[in-house]
């Protein structure tokens, strides 16, 4: 059992002066829930943004796939209206996680997740701690309803009992806890403008055509236009091997040992390992084919259309150092480069709109569901420079990937000290005033 488990008993504790139970209700203006019904048609490229329970992730929000409704649709749904200040909890998925909306988001409308308005007794980011701790977490589950999915219903957010201390105590915890979210957000940010560095240099290279010596190189005609002389339009099948996941099952699960990596895991470039699950050393022993190493380029092969990106058939991620040693899940296939192309030069020619477009032409399956075959990404056809051009590119980005896994070691090393102390703060046992000093050094 981790430092985090124990936040069942330490908040059963509460035995600081001016501590309380409560229920939400008698310490919230409202509770409610957000529109609940079909919205297909309802969306269009631009307007009101419409958040939905893939939008909230625990203390911020992503927005990269938010829908969006008219000003007139969003004028009809005054009860799933969403304000600055109010907190966003998620119904359907991973029910509790939520986080409060912030100030840049002025106006927005939402379905499926329950919202919570506090009173000026309540911090809203305080209540946020409490509902993505894991005293949060397994409170709610317990009173999940639903049997092919299972929800968290606005009748018990509003039951929900949680241990409330005076505002200022509230001030501080959120202060302390937010402050650690910041620091993740920084690295984040720096990972983003890093990945931009090394996609812009490829498109400036292998797109544009601009590497170095470009002006001494003769332009040729080929299937895919001009091209420099010496370039080779080929298929990637002649220049990978390929590992798919494996079902590993769920009954082999446990809380520690050896982690799993599932599509579900996949982020837009890489992967989220704080919620993966764990087979024992011995099992995962037979399966040592499955095994990730650092950077390997993973393609997911079963997933959605190309109208839900958090999941789409034929997303291209790239596996983090922090994920080295864990096993790929069915699903997803592990591309192994051959001598005759670098994994650098690999990764962003498959990250690219042309392979997005090519795997969603030739996916199959039905509404919900695609999924492609290994020979139709062995089929796809890249332009291919010639391997010293690769070496130099590859010398330039390497480095930018080595800094990238420490800024993904040191954000996973500041969420597992943030989910640590989250039972400890909350319940008191650590000096708020010793910490805040401490917590100048984390950065």
């Amino acid at each position: 059992m981790t430092a985090i488990d124990d936040l069942t008993r330490l908040m059963q504790k509460h035995k600081k002066d001016g501590w309380r139970k409560v229920k939400l209700k008698e310490v919230c203006r409202e509770i409610t829930v957000g529109h609940v019904g079909s919205m297909a048609k309802e969306y269009v490229d631009e307007g009101i943004p419409f958040l939905r329970s893939q939008n909230i992730l625990p203390f911020s929000l992503e927005l990269s796939s938010v829908k969006y409704v008219t000003p007139e649709f969003h004028g009809k749904l005054r009860k799933s209206a969403l304000s600055p200040g109010d907190v966003a909890v998620v119904r359907t998925g991973y029910p509790g996680t939520a986080c409060v909306i912030p100030s840049k988001l002025s106006i927005s409308n939402c379905a499926d997740l329950v919202i919570i308005r506090p009173s000026e007794e309540v911090n809203a980011k305080y209540l946020t701690c409490v509902f993505n701790s894991t005293w949060g977490q397994g409170t709610i589950a317990g009173t999940l309803v639903g049997v092919a999915q299972q929800h968290f219903n606005v009748s018990a957010a509003k039951e929900m009992e949680v241990n409330l201390p005076p505002r200022q105590t509230q001030d501080k915890i959120a202060a302390i806890i937010y402050n650690y979210n910041d620091l993740i957000e920084n690295n984040t940010r720096r990972i983003e403008i890093l990945e931009e560095m090394a996609r812009s240099l490829y498109r400036q290279w292998f797109v544009n055509f601009r590497f170095p010596g470009h002006e001494q190189v003769k332009m040729v005609d080929s299937e895919f236009g001009l091209i420099p002389e010496g370039w080779e339009v080929t298929s990637i099948g002649n220049h990978i091997n390929t590992q798919k996941g494996y079902a590993f099952k769920s009954i082999w699960y446990q809380e520690e040992g050896i982690k799993i990596v599932k599509v579900s895991d996949f982020t837009n470039d890489s992967i989220d390992i704080s919620k993966l699950v764990s087979i024992s050393e011995e099992i995962a022993g037979q399966y040592k084919k499955h095994e990730l190493e650092a950077n390997d380029i993973i393609i997911q092969t079963v997933g959605s259309w190309a109208s839900n990106p958090q999941s789409v058939v034929g997303k291209v991620i790239r596996a983090p150092k922090i994920a080295a040693k864990a096993l790929l899940n069915q699903n997803a296939v592990k591309v192994i480069p051959k001598e005759s192309i670098n994994q650098v030069f690999l990764f962003y020619s498959l990250k690219n709109e042309r392979f997005k477009s090519y795997i969603i032409g030739c996916a199959q399956g039905a509404a919900s569901q695609a999924s492609i075959t290994l020979d139709a990404i062995r089929e796809f056809e890249v332009l291919l420079p010639p391997i010293s051009l690769l070496n130099s590119f590859d010398s330039f980005v390497q480095p930018v990937w080595a800094l990238i896994n420490n800024l993904e070691e040191k954000k996973n090393n500041l969420r597992y000290t943030r989910d640590y102390l989250l039972p400890k703060i909350i319940s008191g046992e650590i000096d708020l005033e010793k910490f805040e000093k401490n917590l100048e050094g984390v950065a």
